[in-house]
């Protein structure tokens, strides 16, 4: 391309944006015009004030008349006005008996509305009564009064009855600006009802011999033909010359020409403007040629050629806004998914503000931790106000209070007050035996009085403390709570948020594979190829049991997606119209087979030990132990009530991290006599092997590996000890053949007279010669129990997994000829 060339080029796109701005606000300015000056409504009003049909029948104008009434009451004057000029261009009697309906049915609107409320659904009986009474009258004033007379009058008032309801839902269509929705296949046939019902005002328009209405009637079919494709068109088409021929018998022929023009216009769509316009131009052509003679073949000609020259004048975004409401059109989906994005993004914002909002709550409550500094700083003040309480109480109004704190000298009586309350926090009583070197007992002759003052006092402030640690923990907690659910809603709303990519190719790759293979499908949708989380949807014929979707379509998906698919739903025939529809979805690489036993202390029933499996969702599989401190009933419910909590908080999303930490604060909350429970958790990613370790004050797992074991261990304090812990997390790859062993204390209590416990356990386990859980725990626990000589100590409890590599039920088998499809990533 020459520089020339290049400039001229450039030069045009430059100047073709202005223009097409300009056409774009001209057409909206043009849109609003016509809107406010109701010129859409008059020119309706004076086409369907002349259409008439089985040539007296006029049952168009009081339905438009009513409908406008209850839609636009602003526009009803100039609508009647049009109505009337629209009859009065045809016929005065015409005229007058259109006056008579349109005013009748407006009294019986006045006299309704001042006694009940004006609804929308009274509209088509208004029509069917106002009309039959001025038909009626009509007929008796002019002495026309007979029994076909009075068939035909309740024919048109049937009639406009029907065009009521059919007005009722096509007409905003056409004249509110706010109508969003698509068009449903039943509105779609009311808008061209309407459409063919406004031409038949025209009948009669000619020039040259060139018919007007079948001008229209071809443009109207070759334009939604081009918008719909053939199905619309030939819907169109017949629709529209069924009511033309009822408003001129003469044209009967006109139903089978339009309804093949527009099939063919439909069908020759994918050809742009001039593959529809040849359509039309083919379908009229051969049926005219078929059935007219050479007067008719002409008119027909140019009928045709001035049809598609008004389809090719059509601006392309007034073909482009019609096609938005035609279900199947691709500006209709492009129109969905606008709307489905922007519904999706004000939904995610919504869920991002939640998440903001319990973030900064979250971040209130944990502005008190923040103040750990000055409250400490406090302490020393509430020490001295605390001893001015006792003093107060008890050396104000003794006799002695001068020799107290004068002879023997202010700082030594407040050390021994301070000796008195350290005693009574450090052993729970006073004893003043321990006091013997100090001035105590020469100094004070109120001993009594003091001790139990001192006694009042330091319970009033402990019960203090008790209240101000409870409030502080469930300040804690309640942050806590707050930031996991924060977090959970910023996950998912960055998980709604993503954009979806268009996946039709890999779509079609899976189709031809199936179809290849012989077997029958009617749909494939993939909603998602993302790795670990594909989710296939597909349509087939019922296979009457044969179970196709499980011994072939997963094998052969698993093959060319790269990863193992099952079968996660299947619905067949729910429908009745012999069709299953099967959803198939990653299925994860490693299997968990897992058995726990424990026996209690001493044999007794209840173990203060406790432990749980859960498969948690997303592939992740769940282990953990819990041992109460303590034996017994309360041992039990302790630990059994903390994996439960645990178990609901990782069911709900949370982290597992602040899962631990929200127990621990339950538990501190709960437990004001200190009591505490170990966890020992696993959590095993089955797609990748992935092994996360949480352990709060448990003992070292155990991971064996053929003849090697190794130690996990973690220096995390048990649950419900302090009021704030660390949380410690390790991660361990684990293969398939591992054998993860997790155990409470009780196991690791080896005999006395061996030192490195954990090793002597580990040397066990190295010794096994099975692989399988159950064994595995039946033998580690008889070793340890035969090591005591039968004598259980404590609670013993110990879980075992072992970690496979997952084989489905069905092997796959290569499709010749078809390479895995690609996964693009899905983008934010």
């Amino acid at each position: 391309m020459s520089r020339i060339q290049a400039f001229a080029t450039h030069l045009g796109q430059r100047m073709m944006v202005p223009a097409q701005r300009l056409l774009s606000r001209t057409a909206v300015g043009l849109e609003t015009g016509i809107q406010r000056l109701g010129i859409f409504y008059i020119l309706m009003g004076y086409l369907l004030g002349r259409a008439m049909i089985l040539q007296d029948l006029a049952p168009f104008a009081t339905a438009y008349f009513i409908v406008v009434y209850f839609i636009r009451k602003d526009k009803v004057l100039l609508t009647s006005i049009a109505l009337l000029m629209g009859a009065a261009s045809h016929s005065t009697s015409h005229a007058v008996m259109i006056f008579i309906s349109l005013a009748i049915a407006f009294m019986i609107l006045r006299v309704q509305e001042k006694r009940v409320k004006r609804e929308l659904n009274q509209a088509p009986f208004i029509v069917l009564i106002s009309l039959f009474i001025s038909r009626a009258a009509y007929t008796y004033l002019s002495n026309e009064m007979t029994l076909y007379s009075t068939i035909m009058n309740v024919v048109e008032a049937v009639l406009a009855m029907v065009l009521t309801l059919i007005f009722v839902q096509s007409l905003p269509f056409l004249t509110s600006r706010k109508y969003h929705h698509e068009l449903k296949p039943d509105e779609i046939v009311c808008l061209v009802i309407l459409l063919a019902s406004v031409m038949t005002g025209t009948i009669g328009w000619t020039i040259d011999g060139v018919s007007v209405q079948s001008t229209l009637a071809k443009y109207l079919v070759l334009t939604l033909a081009f918008v719909g494709g053939g199905m619309i068109g030939a819907t169109v088409g017949v629709i529209t010359g069924v009511i033309i021929s009822l408003a001129d018998v003469r044209l009967v022929e006109q139903i089978s020409l339009l309804a093949f023009a527009g099939l063919l216009s439909g069908l020759l769509k994918e050809g742009k403007r001039g593959g529809a316009a040849l359509g039309m131009i083919l379908g009229s052509s051969i049926f005219i040629l078929y059935v007219g003679d050479k007067q008719s073949i002409i008119h027909s000609s140019i009928e045709t050629l001035m049809a598609v020259g008004l389809f090719l004048l059509t601006p392309p975004f007034l073909l482009q806004n019609i096609s938005r409401f035609i279900p199947g059109t691709e500006e209709n989906e492009k129109s969905q998914y606008e709307y489905m994005k922007k519904v999706r993004d004000v939904t995610v914002g919504k869920i991002m503000k939640f998440s903001t909002v319990f973030q900064e709550l979250s971040d209130a409550f944990t502005q008190v931790s923040i103040q750990n500094k000055k409250e400490e700083e406090q302490e020393s003040m509430d020490m001295n106000e605390f001893l001015a309480r006792i003093t107060e109480r008890s050396c104000q109004t003794c006799w002695r209070k001068e020799k107290c704190w004068s002879e023997y000298g202010t700082e030594n009586t407040v050390h021994i007050l301070g000796e008195l309350i350290h005693q009574l926090d450090a052993y729970g009583e006073i004893d003043r035996d321990r006091l013997e070197g100090t001035d105590y007992h020469s100094m004070c002759g109120n001993k009594e009085k003091l001790e139990r003052v001192i006694y009042e006092e330091y319970f009033a402030v402990q019960e203090g403390l008790f209240m101000q640690k409870q409030v502080k923990d469930s300040r804690r907690l309640v942050a806590d709570q707050l930031a996991g659910v924060s977090k959970v809603m910023r996950n998912f709303a960055n998980e709604l948020g993503r954009e979806g990519i268009d996946l039709s190719l890999q779509e079609q790759q899976i189709l031809g594979a199936l179809e290849n293979i012989g077997l029958s499908v009617q749909r494939v949708n993939i909603l998602s190829l993302e790795e670990g989380k594909v989710d296939i949807e597909i349509t087939q014929p019922v296979c009457d049991g044969h179970m196709q979707c499980e011994s072939i379509i997963a094998p052969m998906l698993t093959s060319i997606v790269g990863e193992n698919i099952t079968v996660k739903s299947k619905e067949c025939d729910v429908s009745g119209d012999g069709t299953c529809v099967v959803i198939l979805g990653s299925e994860k690489n490693y299997s968990v087979s897992s058995y726990g036993t424990g026996v209690a202390k001493d044999g007794r029933l209840v173990s203060g030990d406790c432990f749980m499996t859960m498969e948690l969702g997303s592939g992740k599989y769940i282990m953990a132990i819990s041992d109460g401190m303590g034996n017994g009933d309360r041992a039990h419910l302790e630990s059994t009530s903390t994996l439960q909590l645990l178990k609901e908080l990782l069911e709900a999303g949370l982290d597992e991290t602040l899962a631990i930490k929200s127990v621990n604060t339950v538990l501190s909350l709960r437990s004001p006599d200190e009591m505490f429970a170990t966890v020992d958790l696993a959590i095993v990613d089955q797609y990748y092997g992935h092994t996360k370790f949480i352990k709060t004050g448990s003992n070292p797992s155990f991971i064996k590996r053929g003849r090697e074991v190794f130690m996990i261990t973690a220096n995390n304090l048990p649950i419900g000890i302090i009021e704030d812990i660390e949380v410690d997390v390790v991660t361990e790859q684990l293969k398939p053949g591992d054998i993860l062993i997790m155990v409470s204390d009780g196991l690791l209590e080896a005999p006395a007279q061996i030192e490195n416990k954990e090793m002597w356990f580990k040397r066990i386990i190295s010794e096994l010669k099975t692989d399988d859980p159950e064994e595995i725990t039946d033998i580690l626990l008889e070793r340890v129990i035969r090591s005591k000589f039968g004598e259980i100590n404590d609670d013993m409890t110990i879980l075992v997994s072992r970690i496979d590599q997952f084989i489905p039920r069905w092997g796959t088998f290569p499709i010749p000829g078809m390479e895995p499809i690609q996964r693009p990533k899905r983008v934010s």
